[in-house]
């Protein structure tokens, strides 16, 4: 498990002529007893990699959606060591897939960089998302994880330079996230004209590092229409706010969004 599982997934993805599907869901939602069973039905859908947050009390990238569930999560008791629980029973369910936690630097702080990652390590976490540490300042969670096989990922925006795109991708040693819109998650209505150009500078500075793209994508076609442009497509919010809802319909959806990857790549 690690860093090789994740880069693994995108390529196994690539020779099957489709983008990787990377669905985003709150660890402890709907339910600490049922997260497990929903990843566990998420990848059966098709998901190649699951991408699960760690709720905390200010996550300042997040939208409406996924702060709501992320509250609901934090007042059934869900913690750092919690969402660790949840990654060994969804192991347990003989989920293989790679899991990658996307959190906030607070809690990892509070928890013990060097303890954390060991223990996501331990307990089968495959990668790591921690919006808020800007690279330069990222050095003791960047050896941290690399000591213990992690891989690390950091995000690239419509602002950000080639030159920067190319040290970002550098540091990523999972994949390269390319964030679709400015401001914090949640489903927009249509694919921006910056996100097709931040993708096309993001895949040709970033080199062999694979380069996902998520923030406000939300439906089968906009999985259609980004698809042919990276090598992985992430959907968050959208799904988040089914999982609220009706998590048969989610899992149903993840179907969905994955036939949409598929299709789009090997369409003529």
């Amino acid at each position: 498990m690690g860093a090789s599982e994740i880069r693994a997934a995108f390529a196994a993805a690539a020779q099957e002529d489709r983008a990787a599907l990377i669905p985003y869901l709150v660890a402890g939602r709907p339910g600490v007893e049922e997260l497990p069973h929903l990843v566990r039905d998420v990848v059966a859908a098709g998901a190649d990699i699951v991408e699960l947050g760690v709720p905390f009390s200010d996550p300042l990238a997040d939208g409406e959606v996924i702060r709501n569930a992320t509250r609901r999560a934090l007042d059934a008791g869900v913690t750092v060591a919690g969402c660790l629980d949840q990654v060994r029973a969804i192991r347990a369910l003989g989920v293989e897939v790679p899991i990658v936690l996307m959190g906030y630097v607070n809690p990892l702080l509070a928890y013990g960089v060097e303890r954390f990652c060991a223990d996501a390590h331990a307990a089968g976490v495959d990668g790591l998302i921690v919006p808020d540490v800007p690279l330069e300042s990222a050095g003791p969670l960047l050896d941290a994880a690399a000591t213990h096989g992690l891989g690390m990922t950091f995000l690239a925006t419509p602002l950000t330079s080639d030159a920067r795109i190319a040290q970002l991708a550098t540091a990523s040693t999972g994949f390269l996230y390319a964030v679709a819109s400015t401001g914090t998650t949640g489903a927009r209505a249509d694919v921006a004209a910056s996100t097709h150009e931040l993708l096309a500078r993001a895949r040709a500075s970033a080199r062999d590092t694979p380069v996902a793209v998520g923030f406000g994508v939300s439906t089968p076609g906009h999985v259609t229409e980004l698809a042919p442009h990276a090598d992985g497509v992430i959907v968050g919010s959208a799904l988040v706010a089914l999982v609220e809802q009706d998590p048969v319909a989610a899992v149903a959806r993840v179907g969905e969004l994955a036939r949409a990857a598929h299709h789009a790549v090997t369409a003529p």
